[in-house]
């Protein structure tokens, strides 16, 4: 951001939040730089949700429910001992508990879960659990490994220990299915959290450029006002300087060119302040460029020109355009603005030399601005100014499509050439 300041998010799934999943609401990168997970807090728990809450207590409830099914199937095994019947039980039993830690280390529990399972009949609907809860919150590599361990161990656990009630082919092509199931729903939660996750990104990325568009275009605009105020007080300025220093040199000046020089002074204050009074518009109120008066046109050259010899200076227009009217508004302003700086920087920089300002062109060729002074007759003192006009225009003229080139001659003096398209 151009100020600094860090871009405010967008609410995140406003309303009723306890009705989504912790892991949509404030997602947090995963450790091993998969898609985004959840935030934890000081604890190093999840910051659950309802919804999260009434979910887990469901899985527990499923778990439990699976296991007392194959409790009977455990019970019915014919050789299988009492000891190995109990502990079948108790591990199950451990396993449902384990659900609860299955948010908090889901790789770790499945894991965990394929040796138990292979052990206790009675944890499957654990094993189960802790499988999709890997599917949903890791990426699918982890999840391939455990389940291919799962299922590798099936034929085997059925072949121990082979179903009652259920062939072995049966028992295995079941048991092989109901892994292939669940690891399928929890790609299918998976993609669909990823895809809401993916949705509130896009929504924050368009809200980010928009504010960084908003900002360019005032900042832009900012810099157009910048420009215009540049251009137009500082001509408006130089010839106040021009006639006050005028009447400070010579107070025995005849006085009808005391008046002249007076009304000359007073008519460009007067200028100066209605110009600054439409820019400080344009600032409170965003009134457009065009507001107010009209805005200058290549037509109001021979006008700026004979401002200029008014105040004193010698200035020589050869204009060739032999329709101004004829050139685009935009151009005829660009190079009206590009004559204007050059008078008022001759004005300052070479008081008392002739400024030649030549303008040609036509409809397809362009047009061509060219504005020159020789060496000035005498020293000129240093004369404060910003130094960001001859770069203004550079830019102003890029702007329009066109170009500008400036810099001194071999003889002491300065020429400035633009080129503007027309056409």
């Amino acid at each position: 951001m151009s100020d600094g300041k860090p871009v405010p998010e967008p609410p995140t799934f406003p309303g009723r939040r306890w009705l989504y999943p912790s892991a949509v609401l404030d997602p947090a990168p995963e450790p091993d730089g998969g898609p985004p997970g959840r935030r934890f807090a000081r604890s190093g728990r999840p910051r659950r949700t309802a919804r999260d809450w009434v979910v887990d207590f469901t899985c527990f409830l499923l778990a439990v429910f699976i296991g007392l099914l194959t409790t009977d199937t455990v019970r019915n095994e014919p050789d299988l001992p009492q000891a190995v019947a109990v502990l079948d039980q108790v591990l199950g039993a451990l396993a449902c508990a384990a659900v609860w830690l299955r948010r908090r280390w889901p790789v770790g529990l499945a894991v965990a879960m394929v040796p138990v399972c292979f052990v206790s009949n009675t944890a499957d609907g654990a094993g189960l659990v802790a499988l999709f809860t890997l599917a949903v919150h890791r990426p699918f590599r982890y999840v391939a490994w455990v389940a291919a361990a799962a299922v590798a161990l099936t034929p085997l656990f059925f072949r121990l220990r082979p179903d009652p009630e259920v062939t072995y082919p049966w028992a295995v092509f079941l048991d092989v299915l109901l892994t292939a199931a669940t690891v399928g729903w929890g790609m299918f939660v998976r993609s669909k959290r990823q895809l809401i996750l993916s949705f509130r990104d896009r929504a924050r990325r368009a809200e980010t450029e928009a504010e960084l568009r908003a900002e360019q275009a005032q900042r832009l605009a900012r810099e157009a006002i910048a420009r215009e105020m540049h251009d137009v007080l500082a001509h408006r300025l130089t010839l106040l300087s021009v006639h006050a220093g005028a009447l400070e040199f010579r107070p025995d000046a005849p006085r009808a060119e005391i008046a002249r020089a007076a009304g000359v002074i007073r008519e460009s204050a007067h200028e100066a302040l209605q110009d600054l009074r439409e820019i400080i518009g344009v600032l409170r109120a965003g009134e457009p460029d065009d507001a107010g008066r009209p805005q200058p046109t290549l037509a109001a050259l021979d006008t700026l020109a004979a401002e200029s010899r008014e105040a004193g200076m010698k200035a020589v227009l050869d204009n060739h355009v032999t329709d101004p009217a004829a050139v685009p508004t935009s151009v005829g302003r660009t190079a009206y603005r590009i004559v204007q700086e050059c008078l008022t920087n001759a004005r300052k920089h070479a008081p008392g030399a002739e400024v030649t300002v030549a303008v040609s062109g036509a409809p397809g060729d362009g047009l061509t601005v060219t504005v020159r002074n020789p060496a000035p007759p005498a020293d000129v003192p240093p004369v404060p100014g910003s130094g960001q006009g001859l770069i203004g225009l550079t830019e102003r003229a890029t702007l329009a499509g066109g170009r500008l080139e400036h810099g001194p001659d071999g003889e002491g003096g300065f020429g400035v050439r633009a080129w503007l398209p027309w056409g």
